[in-house]
């Protein structure tokens, strides 16, 4: 297919900026050129997120990703079929980005897939995390710039930290859609046993469950920290922005407590600005 850069670019931008997310902030700190690229991986990101939490048949939504995978492979062998291709191709081949890690995120999916989705034991979260979120990170550091080491060393921290918040923030929504992130071995170590995710959220020994996993997260943002003094701040402002805000969404979580898991925890448009020009623009 023919492809104009400017329809690609503004295909990809107008999918990032209808989510709404705080990902639109932070990466407005960004040159034009990475800006898009991050876009790109962004909207490729969403695009098989919402493959995976279609309410269709498993069986179609891992086809539609395995059609994903297949494009992977044309994006890398110069053959991208879509407006979204194109974008990713770009971003590819400017940045230098890694095929493993695009196909990681697709694994991620897959796990979410399932009509049905629990977590086995501490191994099965950190792959998910990996897989969900810490390839994105590595993604990222890619096109901001940050060399292999030190920027593998702030995905791996902030990955785990942010996908950790978002477990401890959505355990009332993913468990109306069948989903428990909590993992087994964690829940049983508490007494917590069974595997009905409704009664799951209301055992008593619940907020013990809910604590640890917030100490685990708390740990991985101090790393996250430590990984993003050891980089080139200017370079690494998105991270910075996207930490800031995750880090304050999870204080909220841990000052409500884990008892009162349907009340949403969340930042205001006016919040997530002021973090993106305090931390984007120092």
């Amino acid at each position: 297919m023919s492809t104009s850069s400017s329809e690609v670019t503004g295909h990809v931008r107008s999918l990032v900026r209808r989510s709404g997310t705080s990902f639109f902030w932070a990466m407005r700190t960004l040159p034009a050129a990475k800006r898009n690229a991050m876009y790109a991986v962004y909207a490729f990101c969403r695009e098989v997120d919402d493959i995976a939490d279609d309410p269709g048949e498993e069986a179609d939504k891992r086809t539609r990703l395995d059609q994903w995978r297949d494009e992977v492979g044309r994006i890398y062998a110069g053959r991208p079929r879509f407006a979204l291709s194109h974008a990713v191709a770009g971003a590819v081949s400017r940045f230098g980005l890694r095929k493993q890690d695009f196909l990681s995120v697709i694994d991620g999916m897959e796990m979410d897939a399932a009509p049905r989705v629990r977590i086995a034991d501490m191994d099965e979260l950190n792959l998910y995390c990996d897989r969900v979120a810490c390839a994105v990170g590595r993604l990222s550091v890619r096109v901001f710039g940050v060399d292999g080491a030190h920027g593998d060393r702030v995905a791996h921290a902030l990955g785990r930290a942010l996908q950790l918040t978002n477990i401890l923030r959505d355990l009332h929504e993913d468990a109306q859609r069948d989903r428990l992130y909590l993992p087994g071995e964690l829940l049983r170590a508490h007494g917590v046993t069974g595997s009905d995710a409704a009664a799951v959220l209301t055992h008593p020994a619940l907020p013990d469950v809910c604590a640890e996993v917030a100490e685990m997260a708390e740990c991985r943002f101090d790393e996250a920290v430590s990984a993003l003094a050891a980089c080139d701040r200017h370079k690494v402002r998105p991270a910075i922005v996207m930490m800031e805000v995750y880090r304050k969404v999870f204080r909220l979580l841990v000052r409500r407590g884990w008892r009162r898991l349907g009340e949403p925890v969340k930042l205001s448009r006016a919040e997530k600005l002021w973090i993106a020009f305090r931390h984007g623009m120092v």
